[in-house]
């Protein structure tokens, strides 16, 4: 189960995340990327000590900041569930994967002659 996937299942449920410099942000998930950059909504940030709470009405986390994060147990058995289905219905994701193009070639330049390359030999 890949963390993105369990990322984008989780949008719109609250979720804790705890940063690397120690901090924690509660709040509910509204958006999230492909590296892991979340925007939080309803926050409740507490500094790493854990004297001090601060509400905020949005927050904007980068990716490579998130130490981990908790998600409700219902959104992680809801993902496998989905997994579960799809694997059984022979059903993969991505088909095309790393130098499948999309128009049937194989590599770089199939449709100017099949070598890739900016030119060709007079």
């Amino acid at each position: 189960m890949l963390p993105l996937s369990l990322l984008t299942a989780a949008q719109g449920s609250p979720m804790l995340v705890e940063l690397k410099n120690g901090e924690t942000l509660n709040g509910h998930l509204v958006q999230c990327d492909t590296y892991m950059n979340l925007t939080l909504r309803e926050v409740v940030q507490t500094s790493p000590d854990g004297d001090r709470f601060y509400r905020l009405p949005e927050a904007y986390v980068r990716g490579n900041n998130i130490k981990y994060l908790r998600l409700p147990d219902e959104i992680i058995d809801a993902v496998r569930e989905q997994q579960a289905a799809q694997q059984a219905s022979g059903h993969r994701g991505g088909d095309r994967g790393r130098g499948g193009s999309a128009r049937g070639g194989r590599g770089r330049g199939g449709a100017r002659g099949g070598r890739g390359g900016r030119g060709g030999r007079p």
